[in-house]
């Protein structure tokens, strides 16, 4: 059985909780001062302190620093409004979480379910750390680096608190692992774990989705439905590409994180939740803000632990740690080993990865699919544009011919486009060409080379046939 310590001057509302944390098993003790919570916590020392902000002879805040006193005590700060301050006030002094008066049963409750020891989170902690030398994992990330590095120091940091992160980062580096970090690190872990991609719902759908619907109160709903809010109650929810949700819904889940409620689509009853929001996004949000697709104060209320994660060209020294991961988990479930040749290593170095970790794992997949023996070599991976130029000039001698013809797939010939022009063999680059330009030029050849057969297309330039989809279609093809 747990010792709870409640240091709150209203002797009502802290015989109250006493009552309330009784009922969840722990003993209690209060204190309506600071100096009978000192002598409390010398007389026993508590598993939980629930700790108010304004008390007659100071802060509650000042407890937090007597690391003496406080010992292996979790705190959790109690305030009138749950605020911008208040969460970053409780990242600053160490607590690890804060309950909005008046509380609630089922806040308390909470609260109360994942207690844990400040020391046991330490040595986890420390745990990965001990990981991430011998085997170049933290949690869920690979690396090494040194860009890497700084992440898992500020995921060390953030994990063991209740205040939201927001993930930066390019599409495909990897925001919601991070997530799934956080998650693992935290005291919810025995909760849910919930992801959604704000930009992937429908937007008739997304209010419905995230925060459920009753029974009749459209079209269509035949049923009453718990939306994302309510089934992470007590865990995580993971808001992916939070810049594309409409912005009517933006108002609404700022509510919900000011004030800890909501209510479903079709109710006007309001549903308490106990969720810890850990929102993403690849696009800059201040521009987010300023061209009118993000709220700004939703931007400051989420952004209380900023984390942004480098780009894969930026860490390429994390390479081979990442193919022998991604390499061993294909073979794993496939049930064929299957490994790199240092030319295969090289290739991927030089790429520039555009589509970062995510198109990495891709790549390799369709490599280890087109290898026919154990060593996947550098035939089936990708080049950057003026690779892809080199390349073609070397092995299509009658790429003029097909430069041409691509140029008629965009209804101008290729002198006229500023991009390529061909000649003896080869596509010539007029320096300073915009690196789109010079991958459109190439990519039209090809295909007119392959006599317009994309999947051949595709494997020659070392892409997904879907990314050939998405070009041509970006083409007007």
């Amino acid at each position: 059985m747990g010792h709870a310590l409640i240091v709150e001057d209203d002797a009502d509302a802290a015989r109250m909780m006493a009552q309330l944390v009784a009922n969840e098993g722990y003993s209690a003790a209060t204190a309506q001062s600071l100096r009978e919570a000192r002598r409390q916590m010398a007389l026993q020392q508590p598993d939980i302190v629930l700790l108010d902000l304004k008390l007659p002879d100071g802060n509650g805040m000042t407890l937090l620093d007597e690391t003496d006193l406080i010992g292996n005590s979790e705190v959790v700060l109690m305030t009138g409004h749950a605020s911008l301050e208040t969460s970053i006030q409780a990242l600053r002094f160490g607590a690890a979480d804060y309950l909005v008066k008046p509380v609630s049963a089922r806040q308390l409750q909470s609260i109360l379910s994942r207690v844990m020891k400040p020391s046991v989170l330490k040595d986890e902690v420390r745990s990965l750390h001990d990981d991430l030398q011998r085997t170049g994992r933290f949690g869920h990330l690979v690396g090494t680096s040194a860009p890497m590095e700084q992440v898992y120091q500020q995921l060390a940091r953030v994990a063991g608190t209740s205040v939201t992160v927001f993930v930066t980062g390019e599409s495909g580096t990897g925001k919601e692992l991070v997530a799934r970090t956080v998650h693992d690190l935290s005291r919810r872990r025995a909760r849910p774990f919930l992801a959604v991609n704000c930009g992937a719902i429908s937007p008739n759908l997304i209010e419905s989705e995230i925060f459920g619907h009753e029974k009749g109160s459209f079209t269509g709903a035949e049923r009453q439905h718990h939306g994302f809010f309510e089934r992470a109650h007590g865990g995580t929810l993971f808001l992916d590409e939070i810049t594309e949700m409409p912005m009517e819904l933006q108002v609404k889940l700022l509510r919900v994180l000011e004030t800890g409620t909501f209510m479903r689509v079709g109710s006007s009853t309001p549903i308490e939740t106990d969720v810890r929001v850990i929102a993403a996004s690849n696009r800059d949000p201040a521009q987010a803000v300023a061209q009118g697709k993000f709220r700004e104060d939703l931007h400051y209320r989420l952004n209380v632990f900023p984390l942004e994660l480098p780009p894969l060209r930026e860490r390429l020294e994390d390479l081979p740690l990442l193919v022998k991961h991604f390499l061993a988990d294909i073979g794993k479930r496939e049930g064929v080993s299957k490994r790199a040749t240092p030319a295969a290593l090289e290739r991927l170095a030089q790429y520039r990865w555009p589509g970062n970790v995510r198109e990495l794992r891709n790549v390799l997949q369709r490599a280890w699919v087109m290898a026919p023996e154990a060593d996947i070599t550098d035939q089936w991976l990708p080049r950057n544009p003026a690779q892809q130029v080199a390349s073609l000039a070397a092995v299509a001698p009658v790429m003029a011919g097909a430069a041409g013809s691509a140029a008629a797939f965009v209804g101008k010939p290729a002198s006229d486009a500023g991009e390529a022009s061909s000649t003896g063999g080869a596509i010539q680059i007029t320096v300073g060409t915009p690196l789109a330009a010079v991958e459109r030029q190439v990519i039209l050849a090809t295909l007119a080379h392959f006599g317009n057969h994309k999947e051949r297309t595709a494997a020659a330039l070392g892409v997904s046939l879907k990314t050939l989809y998405n070009r041509l279609k970006d083409y007007g093809l």
